[in-house]
């Protein structure tokens, strides 16, 4: 009976073990209830280790944090070149004359130095080849004028006739359109010439042409100063600079004057081929002012891929309006022909090494310089992306005529150690 007592007393609930029992049973630092007792310090736990909390110099030093000051450096470059950008385009009618002149002073600049050679003093032989340009510009505008003035009656008879032809044809052609559809067609370009716009676009036009006088006038100073003193002029410029950087900034600039120059050389050279050809093409088909749309194809060809192409769609549109459709696609059909053969054989022999250019970097070239600067920037575009091309490889050792002026430079198609 008494075992039986003790046994019921202790599986009662509110009994405490007593004695060595309730030492083994009782972790350390807890009591009955199992909560941590408050003279005692809580037990580390058991677990995966704290993570290490880096310093903000090891963050930027990972991958991503690279990554990070990479993306931070372009986007610094862009918003730079975008300020340039604007801050150039402001003062647009000082820097488009100095980038023309420089262009011209690269193309005629082996003239003088033959001059000079020959024995005339630099002041003479910068005369005599600024007088020679002065001259042949001329004697293209006096060509153009004189052929307009003796065609202009005939042009406008043939034009009356040949859109007469063309509305024949509109209206009896394999998709004829109504009379309805022609008479409001007539209309709405009448009413688009007689609008505000036009007006407000012909006030334009008499700024643009001022600006061009202008600018026209500045150019031809600035070249003049160009050819005389532009040794002079670019040694100024270096005057901070010496040693290795010396070097790297005179071969930046000799490689500028060798791609402008090769390039306005090889562009005269491939313009005059297409002016002969098609402009042979127009006389022997009687196409009315057949000697001005040559000089316009020679004149468009300086804007690559797409200069040449549209000075020869105008040359079909005045022999569609004066000759009728048969000559006009003939005229095309020419066109075709001359630009295959001068991007597939002439551009590759005569241009060589001035414009060493992918096409799509040309395209993308004319677009940014068409939008930025119109048909001046589109002109521009493509030899400025050239010598930018020129001087990058010059600063990143990759120019293959680098070697004779820095031996210490590798060599330009070497591969890294």
């Amino acid at each position: 009976m008494a075992r039986s007592a003790e046994l019921s007393e202790q599986e009662s609930p509110g009994h405490k073990p007593t004695g060595p029992e309730s030492t083994e049973q009782e972790s350390p630092g807890q009591d009955s209830t199992g909560q941590q007792s408050s003279g005692q310090l809580p037990q580390p736990r058991k677990g995966k280790p704290a993570r290490e909390r880096k310093s903000p110099g090891e963050l930027w030093a990972d991958g991503f944090g690279r990554v990070s000051i990479r993306s931070a450096q372009v986007l610094l470059v862009l918003a730079v070149a975008v300020v340039a950008t604007y801050g150039l385009l402001q003062v647009r009618l000082l820097v488009i004359p100095i980038v023309i002149a420089l262009i011209l002073a690269a193309a005629i600049g082996p003239f003088v130095n033959v001059l000079r050679r020959r024995g005339l003093p630099g002041g003479v032989a910068t005369g005599v080849a600024f007088v020679a340009l002065l001259l042949l510009l001329a004697g293209v505008s006096t060509v153009i004028y004189l052929s307009v003035r003796s065609q202009w009656g005939e042009l406008a008879q043939q034009a009356t006739s040949g859109l007469d032809e063309l509305e024949k044809f509109l209206l009896t052609g394999p998709v004829p359109l109504d009379r309805e559809q022609l008479n409001q067609a007539r209309e709405g370009l009448i009413q688009f010439a007689a609008s505000s716009q036009v007006r407000s676009g012909a006030i334009t036009g008499l700024s643009v042409v001022t600006e061009f006088l202008a600018g026209s006038a500045l150019m031809v100073v600035i070249l003049f100063f160009f050819l005389k003193d532009g040794a002079k002029i670019w040694n100024f410029f270096l005057r901070p600079f010496s040693g290795r950087r010396e070097a790297m900034l005179r071969r930046s600039g000799q490689r500028t004057l060798e791609v402008l120059g090769g390039y306005v050389r090889g562009t005269a050279i491939v313009a005059l081929v297409d002016t002969v050809a098609i402009g042979a093409a127009l006389l022997i088909l009687q196409v009315p002012l057949a000697i001005p749309l040559a000089i316009i194809v020679f004149i468009g060809a300086f804007v690559p891929l797409v200069g040449a192409t549209v000075a020869g769609i105008l040359a079909a549109l005045v022999a569609l309006v004066a000759n009728g459709p048969v000559v006009a696609l003939i005229v095309v059909a020419v066109v075709i022909v001359v630009n295959q053969v001068e991007g597939d054989l002439l551009q590759p022999i005569v241009m060589g090494n001035a414009l060493q250019l992918h096409a799509l970097v040309i395209l993308m070239a004319l677009t940014a310089g068409t939008i930025l600067a119109g048909i001046v920037g589109a002109v521009l575009s493509v030899p400025l992306a050239a010598v930018t091309w020129a001087i990058i490889q010059v600063w990143t050792a990759e120019d293959p005529t680098l070697e004779p002026m820095n031996p210490e430079l590798p060599p330009a198609n070497s591969q890294p150690a």
